[in-house]
């Protein structure tokens, strides 16, 4: 047993064992990436139990939309202090159980913390509006009111963060939460969620009804189809905000749609970064590596497309090659010190990595730097390292493969002439989630950032900034297959409640619309 399971209790919940139960299907087997070995089993839910969490999910909101927001977010507050208490513990696992580096890790934990920082403020923030009226003695009031339990979806890939950013928002909303976590990253799941219902729990905001017991957060973990479809399906859940793939997204909003519930959609990114001549290399070569090789390449806001001016193309390839040849050597735990690139999530992400290669070569490519598994030793021999991969793009032509987003850690490298042809590039791709320009033109920057949207057509767009990295005062999220959703930051918090608009009349008279008369 790794010892951060012992300390964080996962080895007394009793969700897990750590023993196998061999071919028993009511548990999910979890691996590390990293060595291809089992760190545990965590035992799924049924029907039933899910019935049971929405049950509880809806009880809790019915107790807790009736807590004043200024409460609930001392509530989200002392939740942050104790992710911020435990966050080396649980940004180890984190690198345990999905690979990312051990900052990477911490890190995500981080952004647990400044989401409740910035709920917190919320809680005393949450406005209403006061519109004229047209008729006298009137007024037109509106207000933002608790919405119910909300469903979230995570990924792999942020197995923490995600639910993070919808869980404290939706919180000092005055709303229930009910997680379902990708089956690769459940004990995450496990220690964030018990943590937060802990904190909840030790404040008082925990309720014993009837049918069982009804908490704040709630968490269900179990296979699509038994516990994703009924969550989608689930009227009693009026907003699902799913992290995934477009395919998935897709799935996902019609069947949300189709019984007339919202949606917040996160998905994919192939998100491209625009070098132009006057570009300071010394601040864009650091941020194309670091977007593209971070977390292996699997993040939704990874570099996936760097589009640089013909004048300078060679030697912004000659610098991203040097850059990678440094990283070359740090490919490995992502536990251990000094690891940059840790593995891809499983044997699956390998062979799509490899195929994206291969395909790409066949299309015309010309491999610059890496392209190939990493055999690692030891310890880590059934690991599922890859190498970081540079491939050329000939000029003049477009790689297929290149409009596909892979999750790894490839990035093809395209040149262009004119900055319009630039952002066409830029914009040809399905996804809109990131993107960004390295330019010391202001014009560039400016047309790069269009306000009359000619530029960009991504949900976030960035100067002299790499695609990875946003910060959680913003919105996140992005446009067309991305799915249109936003989360964190600025009005972000709008999608987990309800809007109503009432009409108060303190004149004394009766005035109709339309002007119509009854004597």
């Amino acid at each position: 047993m790794h010892e951060v399971l012992g300390r964080l209790g996962l080895d007394r919940d009793a969700r897990v064992t750590l023993r196998d139960p061999g071919d028993d299907r009511a548990l999910v087997r979890v691996n590390s990436p990293a060595t291809g070995r089992a760190i545990a089993w965590v035992r799924l839910d049924d029907a039933a139990a899910y019935q049971r969490a929405a049950r509880g999910s809806v009880a809790a909101f019915a107790r807790w939309r009736g807590v004043p927001a200024p409460a609930r977010g001392q509530v989200v507050r002392a939740i942050g202090e104790a992710f911020r208490a435990h966050k080396d513990d649980l940004g180890a696992l984190v690198s345990l159980e999905v690979g990312k580096i051990l900052p990477e890790g911490r890190g995500e934990i981080q952004e647990i913390v400044d989401i409740a920082d910035f709920a917190v403020g919320l809680s005393r923030q949450l406005p209403g509006q006061v519109f004229p009226s047209e008729r006298a003695g009137h007024r037109l009031v509106e207000q933002w009111l608790p919405l119910g339990p909300v469903g979230v979806i995570s990924a792999f890939n942020f197995p923490a963060a995600v639910w993070a950013w919808n869980a404290m928002l939706a919180a000092v909303c005055g709303d229930s939460v009910l997680w379902k976590p990708s089956l690769l990253a459940p004990l995450t799941a496990i220690a964030c969620n018990r943590l937060a219902s802990d904190v909840a729990a030790k404040m008082g905001y925990v309720w014993q009804t009837p049918e069982g017991t009804a908490e704040i957060f709630g968490l269900v973990i179990g296979r699509d189809d038994v516990v994703g479809q009924a969550l989608v399906d689930d009227a009693r859940v009026p907003l699902i905000s799913a992290t995934g793939s477009t395919r998935m997204g897709r799935v996902v909003g019609q069947r949300v749609a189709a019984r007339l519930g919202r949606s917040l959609l996160e998905l994919g990114g192939n998100n491209a970064l625009i070098v132009t001549p006057s570009a300071d290399l010394a601040l864009a070569v650091p941020s194309i590596v670091f977007g593209a090789v971070g977390t292996a390449g699997q993040r939704c806001t990874s570099t996936r497309r760097l589009i640089v001016h013909a004048s300078i193309a060679d030697e912004v390839c000659a610098r991203v090659v040097r850059a990678y040849g440094q990283v070359m050597g740090r490919i490995g735990d992502p536990l251990a010190p000094g690891t940059l690139v840790g593995p891809l999530i499983g044997a699956a992400a390998v062979a799509g990595f490899e195929r994206a290669v291969a395909l790409a070569v066949e299309q015309g490519g010309k491999v610059l730097v890496g392209g190939a598994k990493v055999t690692a030793g030891g310890e880590l021999a059934g690991g599922h390292f890859v190498q970081p991969t540079v491939i050329r793009v000939p000029t003049g032509t477009t790689l297929a493969i290149a409009q596909e987003e892979t999750f790894a850690p490839i990035l093809y490298v395209m040149e262009y002439q004119t900055l319009a042809e630039a952002v066409a590039i830029n914009n040809s791709v399905g996804a809109g989630l990131s993107s960004a320009v390295f330019t010391n033109s202001l014009l560039e920057a400016e047309a790069f950032m269009a306000p009359d949207g000619s530029g960009s057509d991504c949900g976030l767009a960035n100067v002299n900034c790499g695609t990875s990295g946003a910060e959680i005062g913003g919105a996140f999220g992005g446009e067309k297959e991305t799915g249109g959703g936003r989360e964190s930051g600025s009005d972000s918090w709008k999608a987990y409640m309800r809007r109503c608009t009432s009409a108060v009349n303190a004149s004394g008279k009766m005035e109709l619309a339309q002007g119509i008369r009854f004597e």
